[in-house]
């Protein structure tokens, strides 16, 4: 078993009341495994700093996990029930992995949990709102393990024109009082959406989370298929050693997501902790040893862009469908090669659009340095995507620009930065945020493609594929079926 959520996000009153706890693996379809009709439970208050430093509640129960459980994601429903407490039910959730070298699937789904923890906001500042380290050991803000519509909560716009969010964003939000950041990561947002798929088209998958390729590399033995999905921005060195290790020995990986591996970060207090220190200083590594320092992959200082991996980085594609000034565009790619085995039995064309009825480029995106030969993208290579890599069809993407002039924020996340991330962006990639060095990377893109080397790596640029195949988008669907089929060696 993975290391699990903690339980709660409600405390009500100071005495010891009741709740019943029902735990279900969530895949295709819902299937309750555990249950207990009443458990008695202590109060406990949050403390200051929670969110970094975690809750430190005393454990209220504990179990072991069955040999017969297949490995998923198990949600933990809690309900507060009798005493006189007002009733309120609230959700935690762990997966359980195959045994390590016993892999009941080729294909193995790596949950973005190191994503989810940054965006958490329970108990105090998010790596969004001011903190440095993320605490694994509190309960995950409301939204996170369970959200009744990820479609609702969506972060992109499904229509080119906003309707825009302040209407249906912000009434779900208050109706449902899940956290505003939850639309942004978590197990409802993208990853449980393909399992569904997965599950319904036959495939079976193994699980593991992000802090498993760190702690326990083995996790990857027999496994042909490594899979990341959905949005999936924070990846340790460690995380990336054994990926990268995978494909040199001749395994597969499909990044069906967007925004990877963004920034590097460490684990500290025995993996309990997440620290990213973004674009400050990081007090702990030496002056000596900027290698290891926890600021963008692509930043030169660490001499190891996430492009060497994924072939694709956030750093030469943006938002799609979010924001002011971003690409409204048509919310699919435009193919550039059809004849490409991924797209084989689609009957795709030069230039058709793909994806775009349910809005499969939106949010978050990854794209490499394009020029053009004869009128088709290739990469200049110049960001380290490797040798060999085939752009199979692209979007346009734009990171938030925000200077003296205008603010391409969407509302409510302005007033948190004093510099737009393009800005940020060149002046980490080339040295300083002049208008010229941002105007070599203003124009991004999302990149579907793939390269090779030992193993094959595809990457589909964009956080939400998994909405197409939740659509049931025909073209979406096939496509997926070619990787997996493809490179699982199904």
């Amino acid at each position: 078993m993975t290391r699990p959520g903690f339980l709660g996000d409600v405390v009500p009153g100071d005495r010891p009341f009741d709740v019943a706890v029902t735990i279900s693996r969530v895949g295709a379809e819902i299937r309750e495994v555990w249950v207990r009709t009443s458990v008695r439970v202590e109060p406990s208050p949050i403390p200051e700093r929670a969110s970094a430093a975690g809750a430190g509640w005393p454990t209220a129960i504990e179990f072991d996990v069955p040999d017969d459980w297949f490995p998923g994601w198990y949600r933990v429903e809690i309900a507060i029930i009798g005493d006189g407490a007002e009733p309120a039910l609230t959700h935690a959730g762990f997966a359980v992995r195959a045994p390590t070298g016993r892999a009941r699937s080729p294909i193995l789904l790596v949950l973005a949990t190191n994503t989810w923890n940054a965006y958490n906001d329970w108990g105090g500042p998010n790596l969004y709102t001011g903190e440095t380290q993320a605490s694994f050991a509190r309960p995950w803000a409301r939204g996170y393990i369970h959200r009744p519509d990820a479609f609702v909560h969506r972060n992109a716009n499904a229509e080119p024109v906003p309707d825009p969010r302040t209407e249906r964003w912000t009434r779900y939000i208050l109706d449902t009082r899940v956290s505003p950041w939850s639309g942004c990561a978590g197990w409802p947002s993208w990853e449980e959406l393909f399992v569904a798929w997965a599950e319904r088209n036959g495939y079976e998958l193994d699980f593991a989370v992000n802090s498993d390729l760190a702690e326990q590399p083995d996790v990857v033995v027999g496994h042909q298929l490594l899979l990341s999905v959905g949005h999936d921005e924070y990846w340790s060195w460690e995380m990336r050693d054994s990926v990268e290790t995978h494909i040199e020995r001749g395994g597969n990986v499909a990044f069906l997501s967007g925004n990877t591996a963004f920034w590097q970060v460490r684990a500290e207090d025995d993996g309990q902790t997440m620290v990213c220190h973004k674009l400050l200083d990081d007090p702990f590594v030496g002056a000596g040893d900027t290698a290891r320092r926890t600021s963008m992959w692509s930043d030169p200082r660490i001499g190891r862009p996430e492009t060497e991996m994924t072939g694709v980085t956030f750093t030469r594609g943006g938002y799609a469908r979010i924001g002011q000034g971003v690409p409204r565009g048509a919310g699919g790619y435009t193919v550039w090669r059809p004849d490409h085995w991924l797209f084989e039995g689609t009957d795709l064309r030069y230039g058709d659009v793909l994806g775009a009825e349910h809005t499969v480029i939106g949010y978050e995106c990854d794209g490499c340095a394009l020029t053009l030969d004869d009128g088709v993208p290739v990469p200049t290579h110049e960001d380290g995507c490797p040798e060999g890599f085939e752009v199979l069809a692209t979007a346009p993407a734009h990171l938030w620009s925000k200077d003296i002039d205008h603010d391409e924020y969407p509302p409510g996340l302005t007033s948190l930065r004093e510099v737009g991330e393009l800005q940020e962006t060149a002046s980490v990639l080339f040295g300083e945020a002049s208008a010229g060095s941002a105007a070599r990377i203003t124009n991004g893109h999302a990149v579907l493609g793939t390269y090779e080397r030992n193993g094959t790596v595809v990457t589909t640029g964009c956080t939400d594929w998994t909405f197409g195949l939740a659509g049931r988008d025909r073209l979406v669907e096939h496509i997926t079926r070619n990787v997996l089929d493809h490179l699982s060696r199904r």
